[in-house]
């Protein structure tokens, strides 16, 4: 019961976005945008701390979360084994008010901690971090 407060109290979680990977961004955006009623603007962000190239795509709605596209930016990815087995829907991705104490809780009580915080070049340098729960689901936790 603890835990479930600290949860509520130190954290106020909204959906940021809904991540797939894909093994080429360029050759699947116009039609992957389409299919979902979603505008690209073209851009792609290439994250050397990550491993990966992505771009966003925005719904008609503006309360409605971002879809991001993923893109092994090599071997060494570590979307690139997930790549190997199909790609697709990847993870969620929630945007937090307190990160370290977020990683905390999700650690103690829903699962493990796989990539602990580091800045994202597609955020501003704002920091992410990575947890599979115990029910595998792999979220991304992205640092208000």
């Amino acid at each position: 019961m603890n835990h479930q407060i600290a949860f509520v109290e130190t954290n106020d979680c909204k959906l940021h976005h809904i991540g797939f990977v894909v093994p080429c961004i360029e050759e699947v955006a116009n039609s992957f945008a389409q299919s979902i009623c979603a505008t690209w603007e073209g851009g792609v962000i290439h994250d050397p701390h990550q491993v990966v190239r992505v771009a966003f795509f925005r719904g008609r709605n503006s309360t409605d979360p971002l879809v991001e596209l993923v893109e092994p930016a090599g071997a060494t990815s570590p979307v690139h084994s997930f790549l190997k087995r199909g790609g697709g829907l990847h993870h969620l991705c929630y945007e937090v008010k307190a990160l370290d104490k977020h990683l905390e809780f999700m650690g103690l009580t829903f699962g493990k901690i796989v990539r602990p915080p580091l800045p994202a070049i597609a955020f501003g340098g704002r920091r992410i971090a990575w947890v599979f729960t115990k029910n595998k689901l792999l979220l991304e936790f992205l640092e208000r």
